[in-house]
C-alpha cells in the first residue's frame, strides 16, 4: 500500500466513525505524526495531499521541517511530545501548535517565548488520564489550577490531550478527558491513534495523531 493508498484508508477510518457518531469527517484533524521518519518518507505523504504533521522532538524537526516548508509552502507542524522548558522559545517559532503543556514551569517558559516572538501557537494541556508515572501529563486533580495558569498566562488554550494506557480499552479514558474538556469549556480533544483512532473520534476527538497506520511500521 502506497502513502496515497494509507492516507485514504485513515480518512475512509475517521469519517465511518464521524457517521456514527453524527459529526461531520472535517471536524477531526488528522495529525501525521513524522517523527523518526527522513524528510524524503515525509515527501511522498504531502504529495498525495497531507498538510498537517506531528513531531515528538523539539531538535529533530528542527533538521527536517524548515527544508520541507520551503519546498510545500502552507504546512502545519505540531508538537506532540514532551517539551523542555529550556525549549520552549525553539517550540514557539517553529510550531503551529503544541499539545503538551503539562506543568507550570513550561506554562511560564511558554508564555515569555510568545510574548518575545509574537508569535501565539495553539495549545493542549495533557492530563496523564491513567495517572501512569512513566507519563508526562498533569493530575486529572490538578488540572483546573493549571488551566487557569495558562488562562492567566494568555495561552491560547485549544483543549486537552492525553495518552491512554497501552493494552486497555482506550475508550473509558477519552470518554473522561472529552467529560474533562467540556467542563472546562473547552473544544479541542487531542486524543486517538492508530489502533484506537475510531473510539476516539466517536467521543468527540478534534484531532487524531497518527503514525504506523500512516507511515507503515518502523524498521
Amino acid at each position: 500500500m502506497n502513502e496515497r493508498d494509507r492516507l485514504a484508508a485513515i480518512h475512509a477510518r475517521i469519517a465511518a466513525a464521524a457517521r456514527i457518531a453524527g459529526r461531520e469527517p472535517s471536524a477531526v484533524e488528522l495529525v501525521a505524526v513524522s517523527k523518526t521518519r527522513a524528510a524524503d518518507e515525509i515527501a511522498p505523504l504531502i504529495a498525495a495531499g497531507q498538510r498537517v504533521f506531528g513531531e515528538n522532538r523539539v531538535q529533530e524537526a528542527q533538521g527536517k521541517w524548515p527544508g520541507l516548508r520551503d519546498e510545500h509552502p502552507g504546512l502545519s507542524l505540531h508538537l506532540v511530545g514532551q517539551l523542555q522548558s529550556n525549549k520552549a522559545a525553539d517550540a514557539v517559532a517553529l510550531f503551529d501548535a503544541i499539545h503538551a503543556v503539562d506543568r507550570s514551569s513550561l506554562v511560564a517558559a511558554l508564555a515569555r517565548a510568545m510574548d518575545a516572538a509574537d508569535r501565539r501557537p495553539s495549545c493542549f494541556v495533557q492530563v496523564n488520564i491513567g495517572d501512569e508515572a512513566q507519563k508526562g501529563g498533569c493530575a486529572v486533580t490538578d488540572l483546573p489550577a493549571l488551566l487557569a495558569e495558562a488562562r492567566a498566562a494568555d495561552l491560547p488554550v485549544a483543549g486537552l490531550m492525553a495518552v491512554p494506557p497501552a493494552g486497555v480499552e482506550a475508550a473509558p479514558y477519552h470518554a473522561l478527558l472529552a467529560k474533562l474538556a467540556r467542563d472546562h469549556g473547552l473544544a479541542g480533544l487531542s486524543i486517538g491513534m492508530s489502533d484506537d483512532l475510531e473510539t476516539a473520534v466517536t467521543l468527540g476527538a478534534t484531532h487524531v495523531r497518527i503514525g504506523t497506520a500512516l507511515f507503515g511500521a518502523r524498521a
